[in-house]
């Protein structure tokens, strides 16, 4: 098989000189600058000439934010493989998905027994190194039930606690030369890591046809197994001096046959040479790619390749093989390794058929297109958060988004910002503080950008600057046909107004353009107080809100009595500035809300309040949930609320403050009508007692006059009137016959399509 059609990786071999540690890290952050896409180090652990390389990927990965790391190649012996799943995992989820895993047989250099090592044959190193990628993989499969137990020669694990599981499926790529070796790469491993100098071309073919045969025996597609090569005696020069030693034209007539004859979709240059690694990145490339490209035209299988389990696991009423060759290496399926990390939002379990992970709005296109044929649930997610467990389903297709994932300043003196929708908000506000701006966005960094920002958005700094939509000034959003539009005040002024509100139910937004504002440092403090008394600390509490300058954002969290300690509440409160005389001013009395049972408050940077956790969506979360709004806080209303969180049936209430500066926006400026209310109040429990929460609500409902709907669970028509009261619905309807006809966006509330044809014989009729 001459090419396994991989996607073309490119990137440098840096030596790890302890004599020179700045030097490398400014290669490796070379590398990233010029676009290519992995930087690796050797390790020799007992070389002292060399940095320890663990600690070198760490530095490097923080140092970075799109390259991708590795060892090439770690010593197995030496980094036991229980200790290193924990290690190889930690670094993959602070790094976010970018390392991966180089690994050997290993070395021993002499005395090393005295450190607890042994000498093994060179078949005990490949039975050593068989069960260490067991040992691995166990330990990330923290989906697995129970501990991780196992016999083994080497490495027997009589109980292990399973995870953390890391933020992507790691590649496990070994360096093998010996049959042996090459055979278990093809059994187990992702990729195959040889060195170009060792190996002549008839060894090289000899080695790929061993890993395919040992591929297919252990029933595995040989594709399954990408071909890496190191290249060390290489150079760049204005004429033939070798082979890979020449002009940029040259470097690519001599890589192609090795792309195309023999496989290789990985080239790590192992110079520490700038001028080289510039080359590579801007040029070599570039132009390898294109010159690839060209002679695949097609021909070439590209994309995931899955093995006969994986295939098996296959759902029904998808017609997998129908999904367009743009989506096939960004499709994520029941059987694949990484579907567990991809199938749930945050607090709702999902089992899709197909998880689609678009990475540009032409390809958002073709997975709507695609998924409008298939005939079952389709869903789309932008962070994964999810609590009204509209952004995953069960047997259809849910469309990602998280891969699209830009900030942008567009223009520093306008304000004007650029955001895609699988952004989280604590990116976006570490992003925009360096110039000085800041967007309010809900309370939680994890969030992402397009659920929130489709909805409402009640941030930290609501009651200041108004909700997240209110200062949406543009959009991209694909259509049920499949169409991309950009919309505004001026282009589909009808959508820009429905999106706002109820995006959702129109498209998929791929970008949003929104005017940031001014913002530094903020005054953040937090209360824990003994809510025994509970319906009169929410009634203080709401009245200190609506007094309080608008500067005064407050959120509070209520929680039941639990273990003899009681009802409590934890009040979050945020000055929308940096003046420390007017924050305490403004801050002290809310101290008068109740037994004060902890204080602390802070001037710090508005990222440091929203930072985003490393948050794992497995559906771990409260999963039903009731979302209203109330205009005040009432004593008949905190004495209600006070019953429930006493009932022991719900889990959390949560109160967020609005009023102020979105108040000043009118009712039919945006789909979100709620322009009078001061409070957002959330109930949630958990699944089997959603019969109670349901009872305790009705109670509430009465007092209650709207809702936000990004946290109600209850998508029930009846329900439709509290998220978009009259005319807002009527206007919703008819815009959607125009947009979405068909209800193909039908998971975010099923706001149906007015009957075009009755309206206008209405219309005739009262003519």
């Amino acid at each position: 098989m001459p090419d396994y059609g991989h996607e073309l990786l490119f990137g440098t071999f840096l030596t790890p000189s302890a004599a020179d540690p700045d030097r490398v890290v400014t290669l490796a952050e070379l590398t990233e600058a010029v676009g290519l896409d992995l930087t690796t180090f050797q390790d020799h652990p007992y070389n002292a000439e060399f940095l320890d390389t663990w600690t070198l990927l760490s530095w490097v990965a923080a140092r970075t934010e799109r390259l991708r790391v590795s060892a090439n190649v770690l010593n197995l012996p030496l980094r036991p493989p229980a200790v290193l799943a924990r290690a190889a995992a930690s670094l993959d989820r602070l790094s976010h998905g970018r390392f991966e895993l180089g690994l050997g047989a290993g070395a021993f250099w002499d005395g090393v027994e005295g450190m607890g090592g042994r000498r093994l044959t060179a078949g005990q190193g490949v039975d050593a190194l068989r069960e260490a990628i067991d040992v691995l993989r166990g330990v990330w499969d923290d989906a697995a039930p129970g501990p991780l137990r196992r016999e083994g020669t080497y490495y027997p694990i009589p109980g292990m606690q399973r995870g953390p599981a890391p933020a992507h499926e790691i590649d496990i790529w070994l360096g093998a030369y010996q049959p042996r070796m090459l055979a278990l790469t093809g059994q187990r491993a992702n990729g195959w890591l040889p060195t170009l100098e060792y190996l002549r071309s008839p060894d090289r073919v000899t080695a790929n046809r061993l890993i395919d045969e040992a591929a297919v025996e252990a029933g595995r597609d040989p594709r399954q197994i990408r071909r890496l090569l190191n290249v060390f005696t290489v150079d760049v020069s204005s004429r033939n001096r070798g082979f890979l030693q020449g002009p940029a034209e040259q470097w690519v007539d001599q890589l192609l046959p090795l792309v195309l004859e023999e496989g290789f979709s990985a080239f790590l240059i192992g110079r520490d040479d700038p001028r080289l690694i510039q080359t590579l990145g801007e040029e070599i490339a570039p132009a390898l790619r294109e010159a690839v490209a060209r002679e695949r035209a097609g021909n070439a299988p590209t994309g995931r390749v899955r093995s006969a389990v994986s295939l098996a696991k296959r759902q029904p009423g998808i017609d997998y093989d129908a999904l367009p060759a743009s989506l096939t290496g960004r499709s994520v399926e029941p059987g694949d390794p990484d579907y567990e990390q991809v199938r749930h939002s945050h607090s709702w379990h999902g089992s899709p058929a197909l998880v689609i992970r678009p990475q540009s709005a032409a390809e958002v296109v073709d997975a709507v297109v695609y998924a409008r044929t298939q005939n079952v649930p389709m869903s789309v997610r932008s962070g994964g958060h999810g609590i009204s467990g509209r952004s995953t389903n069960d047997g259809g297709v849910v469309i990602d988004m998280s891969a699209m994932n830009k900030v942008e300043v567009l223009d520093r003196a306008t304000r004007r910002i650029r955001l895609e929708p699988g952004a989280r908000w604590g990116h976006v506000a570490r992003a925009l503080a360096p110039y000085g701006l800041a967007m309010s966005s809900g309370d939680y960094g994890d969030v992402g950008v397009g659920g929130l920002a489709t909805t409402a958005g009640i941030g930290y700094l609501v009651r200041k600057y108004g909700l997240t939509i209110d200062h949406i000034v543009a959009a991209e959003i694909v259509t049920a046909a499949g169409s991309l539009l950009r919309v505004d005040e001026h282009q589909h002024p009808d959508l820009f107004w429905a999106i706002r509100g109820a995006g959702g139910n129109f498209g998929v937004v791929t970008a949003l353009e929104l005017e940031a504002y001014e913002v530094g440092d903020v005054a953040f403090a937090q209360l824990v107080v003994d809510a025994t008394d509970t319906a009169d600390v929410l009634r203080r509490w709401g009245r200190l809100v609506e007094d309080a300058p608008r500067e005064i954002t407050s959120f509070l969290a209520l929680f039941p009595a639990r273990r003899g300690n009681p009802v409590t509440a934890q009040v979050t409160l945020v000055h929308a500035g940096d003046d420390v005389e007017a924050a305490q001013s403004a801050l002290t009395p809310f101290l008068e809300i109740g037994p004060i049972l902890g204080q602390q408050a802070h001037l710090v940077p508005y990222p440091a309040i929203v930072a985003p956790p490393d948050d794992q969506h497995r559906g771990q979360g409260l999963s039903d949930s009731h979302s209203g709004l109330l205009h005040h806080i009432t004593p008949q209303a905190a004495d209600v609320m006070a019953a429930m969180i006493r009932s022991g049936d719900v889990m959390v209430m949560q109160f967020r403050s609005v009023g102020g500066a979105v108040n000043d926006v009118a009712r039919d400026a945006t789909a979100y009508a709620h322009r009078d209310q001061n409070f957002s109040v959330l109930a949630a429990t958990v699944a089997d007692r959603r019969p109670q929460l349901d009872k305790l609500w009705a109670d509430l409902y009465e007092h209650l006059d709207g809702m936000y709907l990004s946290f109600e669970s209850d998508t029930s028509p009846e329900r439709l009137l509290d998220a978009f009261p009259e005319p807002t619905l009527s206007r919703l309807r008819a815009i959607k016959a125009t947009y979405d006809p068909d209800n193909v966006f039908n998971r975010n509330f099923p706001i149906p399509p007015a009957d075009v044809r009755r309206t206008e014989e209405e219309n005739d009729h009262a003519a």
